[in-house]
């Protein structure tokens, strides 16, 4: 038997080694330098230690910082970093779990009678680089379950034999770095000398496995990067993010609100939003008018049997809101967790022609799941949201026009309203989780690589996700970069084969038989709640002009203008430009700095030149002076600028 091993680079370039050896020896035997810098190795789909042995011929990724799953294990290990510093400076201590989580990583910890003071965590920060500087290995040790407990039994944490329990021997392992030792399924980076520099972001309180009824620990939310600099950038990113927060902007321009009587996750819009809203859905019900959708609306419950034959009961049960009954014995219904079944039920109202399709049904329905407490986030987590949702069923001939039409409308809103900077996500199925999906192999097949050749047409830049896709078919998803460099998921198109056959949907051929339609579910905005909140973060809450809630404040320089800003106010209302007469006893330099903080576009002065020559005087948000117009001139200036933004 061989003792070498063929492994296969990136670039497909193969090349031999002695079995056994590790990803970091691979490294060192291409660049001295890019073993220096390897934290974690991908083989054969597998993230794991770059120090690990490899007994067979792989597929090899060397992973870097530059790579997310690279940043990704330096996080990880990062937390348990913390927790080894933790546990020098508070002896005793106890830990739950220490994940990674997008930037950076927590680790969820019992202090159990100490008072933990947050004034510390300078003092926590500061052990990780000592610790850090001792360059550490990561050392990984497969344990027999018995040595296992006995080791936590020994150190009373009840918190790690509790997730002992579920294991058996040959799956648990250990790693240690200097004097801690936790367990771990890894990987983990090389040694700790990678970590330069560390910031504990955020101290909150997480039930032990998300129970409200068991102990409430404290979660430590940290971040670690190989310089410092990278850091400093970091934080001033963490700054402008904090200044564009939603939630914030949100309350200063009086856009939505939540209460506790109302329930966690359920926003109430107020006057200003709610013309925020009306105007997106408006926007996007012309674009889908021309595109030859259809109308519908929908009931924000269903009987439980519907959501059973679109399989969303079993994936989403735990995760909907418990079952509503009814005085009728043995009836149920579930508040509406997706649009999709109801859309399937009108399909089926009437017998339909291949001459029909394709039939496009759009709603913007309000849908409910309930998310645990702690996962709440202003609009962007929510238990109650309305999708943009359609859903087209056609034939097979008709789903790659289909789909690449979807695709131009889903541009048509990122160019309207100032998404610039996107990829496209490919998200696939996983086949080593078959039972995550619904479905036969060959749709899967068929309607994936539908996807990845409609993308290549289109011409956009692509990244692939194994595991992304939705339990009852492949997606593609739309990754936008925001005016901060950060990532969001904003609109989503998905070709389904699945539901089609569970609501046995049929339409009569031209063959006059019976055929299945396929099934396109697409959102270009996703969920408005979600999609206002990034919009808002994207542009600090300075919408573009057909958008803002308010366009136009007038502000009389004293009250014997009152009632020329009156007539001014209503010539613009005719001509739908929304705002509202500033009629307050102030000066008009506090006039001016108000409606500056209410990222109001413009405002038109009246004073006594004003009213005797007929005209306002324009000031533009962040601009200032523009010049004297006539309300007749404003209004075509007004007209053009508006046309300009969603041409």
């Amino acid at each position: 038997m061989s003792d070498q091993i063929t492994i296969t680079l990136p670039d497909e370039s193969q090349r031999s080694y002695k079995k056994g050896s590790k990803a970091l020896d691979i490294a060192k035997s291409i660049s001295e330098a890019l073993a220096r810098n390897v934290l974690a190795a991908k083989v054969n789909g597998e993230i794991r230690d770059a120090f690990r042995p490899i007994e067979e011929d792989a597929t090899l990724q060397l992973l870097t910082w530059n790579d997310e799953e690279g940043k990704s294990t330096m996080w990880h290990s990062s937390a348990h970093l913390m927790a080894e510093a933790l546990e020098a400076l508070y002896p005793g201590v106890k830990f739950g779990i220490g994940p990674p989580v997008k930037n950076g990583f927590y680790y969820d910890v019992d202090f159990g009678d100490r008072e933990f003071d947050s004034e510390n965590l300078k003092m926590i920060e500061d052990k990780m680089l000592e610790l850090a500087r001792r360059k550490s290995d990561y050392v990984r040790k497969d344990i027999p379950k018995a040595d296992a407990v006995a080791y936590f039994e020994e150190k009373g944490d009840e918190y790690k034999l509790e997730l002992l329990e579920g294991l058996e021997d040959g799956q648990i392992t250990f790693y240690t770095q200097g004097n801690f030792t936790d367990l771990c399924k890894g990987p983990h980076i090389p040694n700790t000398g990678f970590i330069k520099a560390a910031k504990i972001l955020n101290v909150a309180g997480a039930y032990w496995k998300g129970d409200e009824n068991r102990k409430q620990l404290t979660r430590l939310y940290g971040i670690t990067f190989p310089k410092q600099k990278e850091l400093t950038a970091h934080l001033d990113l963490l700054e402008k993010a904090k200044q564009r927060d939603h939630r914030k902007i949100g309350k200063e321009l009086e856009l939505f609100t939540f209460s506790e009587k109302v329930g966690k996750g359920l926003p109430l819009w107020l006057p200003k939003g709610a013309i925020l809203r009306e105007r997106l859905e408006n926007f996007l019900k012309r674009a889908q008018l021309k595109a030859g959708y259809d109308q519908v609306v929908s009931p924000h419950i269903g009987g439980k049997e519907l959501y059973v034959t679109s399989g969303h009961y079993a994936k989403y049960g735990e995760d909907s809101f418990q079952p509503i009954n009814t005085p009728a014995e043995d009836e149920e219904f579930l508040l509406k967790p997706m649009n999709c079944p109801h859309h399937c039920e009108i399909f089926k109202s009437k017998p339909r022609s291949y001459r029909e399709l394709p039939i496009r049904y759009a709603e913007f329905g309000t849908v409910y799941r309930y998310e645990q407490s702690g996962e709440l986030h202003g609009l962007t987590r929510v238990r109650g949201f309305t999708q943009d949702d359609a859903h087209i069923f056609c034939t097979d001939e008709q789903v790659r026009s289909e789909f690449a039409k979807v695709i131009d409308l889903v541009l048509y809103v990122f160019k309207s309203l100032g998404f610039e900077h996107f990829t496209a996500q490919i998200s696939l199925h996983d086949p080593k989780n078959s039972e995550k999906y619904i479905g036969d192999d060959q749709s899967w097949e068929k309607a994936e690589r539908g996807i990845r050749e409609i993308v290549k047409e289109k011409e956009l830049t692509t990244v692939i996700k194994l595991g992304e896709a939705a339990f009852y078919g492949p997606k593609l998803d739309f990754m936008v970069r925001d005016a901060l460099g950060r990532e969001w998921q904003l609109g989503t198109i998905q070709v389904d084969y699945t539901l089609p056959e569970r609501f046995e949907l049929e339409y009569i051929g031209s063959d006059n038989r019976k055929h299945r339609p396929v099934m396109i579910h697409r959102a270009p905005f996703g969920s408005m709640e979600r999609f206002i909140a990034i919009l808002i973060e994207n542009s600090a809450g300075n919408f573009p002009l057909w958008l803002a809630p308010e366009q136009i404040a007038i502000l009389p320089i004293s009250e014997k203008y009152h009632d020329y800003a009156k007539d001014v106010f209503l010539e613009m209302q005719e001509s739908d430009i929304r705002g509202f007469v500033d009629e307050r006893d102030e000066k008009i330099g506090k006039k001016i700095r108000d409606t500056e903080v209410k990222k109001i576009p413009f405002m038109l002065i009246v004073g006594k030149k004003e009213q005797e020559g007929g005209e306002v005087s324009v000031r533009q948000h962040g601009s200032g002076d523009i010049g004297k117009m006539t309300s007749t001139e404003f209004i075509g200036f007004f007209k053009d600028k508006t046309a300009e933004l969603i041409d």
